[in-house]
C-alpha cells in the first residue's frame, strides 16, 4: 500500500533558474515515463527545486530515475524499503566487485529517497537521520557478511549459519563486533557524513587458528573501510573513521576484547566517556557487542558525580576553537564563513551541553541514557538537571542546525558544515532552507547561535569559572596564608568572623594550601582551595561552633584520596558548601560517614528528590552482570540515599513522616531488586523449585513506612511451592524444597547484611518469624498461616498489624496478604486489650526507661502510642477490618474515622508520634541518644528550631522544651489508660 503522497507546494523553489531547466529537459528525454512526471505540477517543483540547489542532487535524479518516481508514486518509506531490500537477501558469495557495486547502487538510491523526504518535509529531523543511519548500518551488515564468508573459504574462522542469506545470521557467533560510534551509534547520522567505528574482535570465537585471529581481523577491518569508502564509477558508500578505537595510534585497525577492556578500565579518557555515551553494535556480532557495551559500563557511567571532568571536556572545546579558527569556528557568532557545527553556538556545544550533564547525573540516573541529543536534553530537563527554557533552546538550534548542515552536504555531497563566505554561497543557502533571502536566513541563524552560546557559556565558562591560575585573589584583603608564620591581621580576622581558635584554623588552612592533606597536594586542587576560601570560611563560620565544624570538614579531606573532584563539586555548586557546614556543624555521625563515604555528597547535590536513590536502584540493581556487582551497587545507593534523607530530614528540608516513607521506600527498592539476583545465583547451584517462589515480608518500622536513622528491618521470609514438588531440579545438586528454601533465606538475608567497601545495606532482624530464633529462617505460607491462626501470641499479633509485603512475585504476595488479614480478623477480640496492658507492664518492670527522656520506651512514649494503636486494631478488626493499616497515624486516623477513637484523642496520638519520631530521629542523627549531662549547643538550637512547632508553643529554652515533653507524655499515658486500661508500673517521672 503506497504511503502518503510527498507535499510538493513545501519544496524551495529553484535557486539556479538555468540548472533547473536544464534538469527538466534531460528528465523529459529519457522516456514516457519520466516525461509524464517532468509535465507534471510536482514532479516540476521537485526537479526544479533539486537541480536548482544541488548539482549533486540533480545528478543523482537523473541517473536514479526509477527511483525518483517510485518516491513521487509510493511515499518515502516504501522507496527507503525497496532501495534496502537487495542488501537483506544479496548473495554474500559474490565477487567483490559485484559486492561494492550493490551497495554503491543502494547508496545512491538512499541518498535521493531520503533527500526529497527532507525537502518536501515527509520525515522530520530525526526521520532523515534515522534513514541515513539505517543505510549506514545495511551496507555495513551485507559487507561484514562477504567478508566472513570470504574468510570462511578460507579456512580462517567457523560460522554458525553458512547456508543463510541473513547478514546479521551470517554475523553470529563470528567473534567480529563493529561498534557504531558518534553520529551513526545516536542514529543522527549527517547527509554526507563520515560513519565512526570501532572494530573489535573475541579471539577465541570462531577462529580456527587463534594465533592469527589478530591479522585475520585487521584485514577484515581494513578490507571493511576499503569497500565503504574506494570511490569506484559507482560513486562510494561512505568515509569510515576507525580512530575512536582504544588508543588509536598504538593499536590495530581491530583491537581484541581483552585488550580493549583492559584500556578502558586503566587508561580511558573523559574524552572516551563521552563517545562512549553513543555506541552500538551496528554490524558483526551484535550480542558480542552488546555485551562488551556491558562490561564497560562502568567506566562511562561513573559511580560518583564528576564535575572536574567538565574542565577535560571545555578544553576540548577549547583546541576546537584553537584549531578550526581559521576555517569557520570563530571566537564570535557570525554568519558568512561560520561553521555551524564547531563554531560558536555550533552543534557541537549543543552536544557537549548534554553529553557532560549526561556524565554527570546519568550513573545514577540511568533514565538520562539517552543517546539522541534531543533524547538526552529531554530527559535532562525532565529530572531537572537542565532549565525547560534552556532545553527548549537548544533543541529548536540543534534542529535548525542541523537542517542547515544538511543543505551544505546536500550542495556537492561534501562532508562540510561551514557557511559560504560569498553573497550568492549565502543566498544558495537560505533559498535551500526556504528563506526568501539571505537575510532572513542570517536573522534566524544568529538567533539561535546566540541563545546556544549563551547556555554554553552558564555552563561552562560563567558563573563559578574554572580557575587556571593558582593566584586566584582572595576577596577579604586581611586574610593571607601564603607567609611562614601566622599573620596577625589574618588571626584577628578569623576571630571576628567567629572562630574561638584562629590559629588553629589558620594552621588547618595553611596545611591545605601547602598540600600536607593529601586531599590537596596536586596544584589543582590547591588552586580550587584558594577560590573556595572566602565560601568555605563564610559558611563555617555560621555555625554555633565553627572550629569544630570545620575540624570535621579538614578530616573530610584528610580522608580523601584525591580533592579535585569534590573541591570542584564545591566550586560549580556554591550552595552545597553551606548544606555541608550545617550537617558537620550538628551531626558527628553524619560527619564521620562523609569523612568515610565522600560519595555521599552526590546525594545532597542530587536535590532535595528523596526518591532519588530508590527510584534508580531498581535499573542500576537490574543491570548488573553478576551477584557481586549488584550488591556493590544496591550497598552504595542505599549508603548515599541514607545519607540524602537524613541530611533532609537534619536541616528540615522534610518532617519525620516524609522521612520515614523515603527510608522505607529506599529499603523496599533494595530488597526487591536484590531478591531476582540472589534467587538466579542460587539457582545456578541448586537449581528451582518448580512453581515455587520466596517472598519478602517486612514488619516493625520498614513494615509501617517509618523508619528512623539506623532502624534495622524486621523480616519475615515465606515460600509456596505446588504440592507436588518435593524438590529442586535443573542445578548440579538437588535439595528437599524446605532445605532449599531455608538456604535461599539465609542467602537473601546475608545478601542484606553482609559487610562490603561502603558497609553493609543494613542490620536484620529476624525474631518475628513464627516461633521466633527457633523457627526456621524461611517458613511456608501453610505454616505460616496455620502458626498466626492458631498459636501466635497477642504481641506477635500486634506485631502483624504492620506486616507489608515488599518482594515476591505478585500472587504470592497477595496471598501472604490475605492470610495476614485472615489471621488478624480471626483473632480480633477485647482479649487483646488487656494482653497489650499486661505487656505494657512487664516491660516497664523488666526493661525500665533509660532515662526521663528515653523516647521510645519512657511512659507515655513511642512505644505506648504504638500499644494503643496495635490493640485497638486487633480488638475491634472482625467488626471494622477497614481499621487494619501498618502506619500508626493511618490507623489512628482509622480508629478515629470508625468511632473508635473519639477524634480529639486519635490527633493527639498522631501529633504525640509525629513529635517523639521527630525527636527520636534527630538525637539519633546528633548525639546517637539522650546524654543525662546535656546536649551540644548545636543539637539543642536543631531540637528547639525542629520541634517547635509540634509543641503546644515553641520553647524558650532547653528546659521549658523537657518540661513540654514530659507534660505530652503524660497526656499519652492518660490515653492509654483511658482506652486500654491501668498500669501497674511505671508513672510519668
Amino acid at each position: 500500500m503506497p504511503d502518503a503522497a510527498p507535499d510538493f507546494t513545501r519544496l524551495p523553489p529553484a535557486f539556479d533558474q538555468e540548472a533547473a531547466v536544464r534538469c527538466l529537459e534531460d528528465f523529459s528525454a529519457r522516456g514516457r515515463p519520466e516525461r509524464a512526471f517532468a509535465a507534471s505540477a510536482g514532479g516540476k517543483a521537485l526537479l526544479e527545486s533539486l537541480a536548482g540547489h544541488s548539482p549533486y542532487l540533480a545528478a543523482l535524479a537523473e541517473r536514479e530515475s526509477a527511483t525518483l518516481l517510485r518516491f513521487a508514486t509510493r511515499g518515502a518509506d516504501a522507496a527507503l524499503a525497496i532501495a534496502l531490500d537487495p542488501l537483506s537477501r544479496a548473495d554474500a558469495e559474490a565477487p567483490r566487485n559485484a559486492v561494492a557495486s550493490l551497495l554503491r547502487q543502494a547508496k545512491r538510491q538512499a541518498a535521493l529517497i531520503i533527500a526529497c523526504a527532507d525537502l518536501t518535509g515527509q520525515w522530520a529531523l530525526d526521520g532523515v537521520t534515522g534513514a541515513l543511519s539505517t543505510l549506514a548500518e545495511a551496507t555495513i551488515d551485507y559487507a561484514c557478511a562477504h567478508l566472513l564468508r570470504q574468510a570462511a573459504a578460507r579456512g580462517e574462522l567457523r560460522l554458525a549459519k553458512p547456508g543463510t542469506r541473513d547478514p546479521k545470521a551470517v554475523a553470529r557467533g563470528s567473534g567480529l563486533i563493529v561498534l557504531g560510534m558518534g553520529k551513526l551509534g545516536a542514529r543522527e547520522l549527517n547527509y554526507s557524513s563520515d560513519i565512526d567505528l570501532m572494530v573489535l574482535y573475541d579471539p577465541e570465537a570462531a577462529v580456527n587458528h587463534p594465533e592469527n585471529a589478530g591479522a585475520l581481523y585487521v584485514r577484515i577491518a581494513r578490507d571493511l573501510v576499503r569497500l565503504m569508502e574506494e570511490r569506484t564509477a559507482d560513486g562510494y558508500v561512505f568515509r569510515t573513521d576507525l580512530r575512536l578505537r582504544p588508543d588509536p595510534a598504538a593499536t590495530p585497525l581491530a583491537v581484541s576484547l581483552p585488550t580493549a577492556i583492559s584500556y578502558y578500565e586503566s587508561m580511558g579518557q573523559n574524552w572516551e566517556r563521552a563517545a562512549m555515551i553513543k555506541a552500538r553494535p551496528v554490524g558483526g556480532d551484535r550480542a558480542a557487542g552488546d555485551a562488551f557495551l556491558a562490561e564497560i559500563r562502568p567506566f562511562v557511567w561513573r559511580r560518583h558525580l564528576d564535575f572536574a571532568m567538565m574542565a577535560d571536556i571545555h578544553n576540548i572545546k577549547r583546541q576546537i576553537h584553537a584549531t578550526h579558527g581559521a576555517r569557520g569556528a570563530s571566537a564570535v557568532v557570525g554568519v558568512a564563513g561560520h561553521n555551524v557545527k564547531l563554531g560558536r553556538g555550533g552543534i557541537r556545544e549543543v552536544e557537549f551541553t548534554a553529553q557532560v550533564q549526561q556524565l554527570i547525573w546519568a550513573g545514577r540516573d540511568p533514565g538520562l541514557r539517552d543517546p539522541t541529543t534531543l533524547g538526552a536534553l529531554a530527559a535532562l530537563a525532565a529530572a531537572g538537571r537542565i532549565e525547560r527554557r534552556a532545553a527548549a533552546d537548544l533543541a529548536d538550534a540543534y534542529i535548525f542546525l542541523r537542517d542547515v548542515e544538511h543543505r551544505l552536504q546536500m550542495v556537492d555531497d561534501r562532508q562540510t558544515q561551514q557557511l559560504p563566505e560569498d553573497a550568492q554561497g549565502l543566498a544558495r543557502i537560505a533559498s535551500f532552507m526556504g528563506f526568501p533571502d539571505a537575510e532572513a536566513f542570517a536573522e534566524t541563524l544568529t538567533r539561535h547561535l546566540s541563545r546556544v552560546e549563551r547556555h554554553y557559556l552558564q555552563l561552562f565558562e560563567n558563573g563559578a569559572s574554572l580557575p587556571d591560575s593558582p593566584a586566584t585573589p582572595t576577596p577579604d584583603s586581611r586574610l593571607a596564608f601564603d607567609g611562614d608564620e601566622a599573620d596577625p591581621d589574618t588571626l584577628r580576622a578569623l576571630a571576628s568572623m567567629g572562630f574561638a581558635n584562629p590559629a588553629q584554623v589558620d594552621g588547618i588552612i595553611r596545611g591545605w594550601l601547602r598540600g600536607q592533606t593529601r586531599a590537596t597536594r596536586g596544584e589543582r586542587a590547591r588552586t580550587l582551595v584558594r577560590a573556595l576560601l572566602p565560601p568555605i570560611l563564610a559558611a563555617f563560620a555560621s555555625q554555633r561552633e565553627p572550629d569544630v565544624a570545620l575540624g570535621r570538614f579538614d578530616a573530610v579531606l584528610t580522608r580523601l584520596q584525591a580533592g579535585v573532584q569534590v573541591l570542584s563539586l564545591f566550586q560549580r555548586n556554591p550552595a552545597l558548601l553551606s548544606r555541608v557546614a550545617v550537617i558537620l556543624g550538628a551531626a558527628p555521625a553524619l560527619a564521620d560517614h562523609l569523612a568515610l563515604v565522600p560519595a555521599s555528597l552526590d546525594g545532597l547535590l542530587a536535590g532535595h528528590a528523596l526518591d532519588g536513590a530508590s527510584t534508580a536502584l531498581p535499573a542500576l540493581v537490574g543491570a548488573a552482570r553478576h551477584m557481586e556487582e549488584a550488591l556493590e551497587s544496591a550497598r552504595r545507593l542505599v549508603t548515599e540515599g541514607k545519607f540524602e534523607i537524613d541530611a533532609a530530614a537534619l536541616e528540615g528540608i522534610v518532617d519525620a513522616d516524609a522521612a520515614g516513607r523515603a527510608r522505607s521506600d529506599l529499603a523496599d527498592s533494595a530488597i526487591a531488586a536484590l531478591l531476582p539476583h540472589v534467587t538466579e545465583d542460587f539457582a545456578k547451584r541448586f537449581g528451582k523449585v518448580k512453581g515455587g517462589a520466596l517472598a519478602v515480608v517486612a514488619l516493625g518500622k520498614l513494615g509501617g513506612q517509618e523508619m528512623l536513622p539506623g532502624s534495622d528491618l524486621d523480616l519475615v521470609l515465606i515460600y509456596d511451592h505446588p504440592a507436588d514438588q518435593t524438590e529442586s531440579r535443573g542445578g548440579p545438586r538437588s535439595l528437599p524444597v524446605s532445605t532449599y528454601f531455608g538456604r535461599l533465606a539465609q542467602a537473601m538475608i546475608g545478601a542484606i547484611t553482609a559487610p562490603g567497601a561502603e558497609g553493609k545495606l543494613y542490620e536484620a532482624d529476624m525474631r518475628l518469624r513464627p516461633s521466633g530464633n527457633k523457627g526456621p529462617v524461611a517458613t511456608s505460607l501453610s505454616s505460616f498461616e496455620r502458626y498466626h491462626m492458631d498459636d501466635a501470641w497477642t504481641w506477635e499479633r500486634m506485631a502483624l498489624t504492620r506486616a507489608r509485603c515488599v518482594a515476591g512475585p505478585p500472587g504470592l504476595r497477595r496471598r501472604i496478604a490475605s492470610t495476614v488479614k485472615a489471621a488478624l480478623v480471626r483473632h480480633a477480640g477485647p482479649g487483646a486489650v488487656a494482653d497489650a496492658v499486661a505487656m505494657r507492664g512487664r516491660m516497664l518492670r523488666d526493661l525500665p526507661a533509660e532515662g526521663p527522656l528515653d523516647i521510645k520506651a519512657m511512659p507515655g512514649g513511642l512505644i505506648e502510642v504504638e500499644f494503643i494503636t496495635q490493640a485497638l486494631q486487633l480488638a475491634h478488626a472482625k467488626r471494622r477490618p477497614a481499621i487494619l493499616a501498618p502506619t500508626t497515624r493511618h490507623a489512628l486516623a482509622g480508629l478515629g474515622k470508625a468511632g473508635i477513637l473519639p477524634r480529639a484523642d486519635a490527633d493527639a496520638l498522631v501529633a504525640a508520634d509525629l513529635l517523639w519520631r521527630t525527636t527520636l530521629g534527630l538525637l539519633r542523627l546528633t548525639v546517637g541518644r539522650w546524654r543525662r549531662d546535656g546536649l551540644p549547643a548545636a543539637t539543642t538550637a536543631l531540637l528547639l528550631r525542629t520541634t517547635g512547632p509540634l509543641l503546644d508553643r515553641p520553647a524558650v529554652d532547653l528546659a521549658d522544651w523537657q518540661a513540654q515533653m514530659q507534660a505530652r507524655a503524660a497526656e499519652v499515658r492518660e490515653l492509654f489508660e483511658r482506652h486500654l486500661g491501668r498500669l501497674d508500673h511505671g508513672g510519668i517521672a
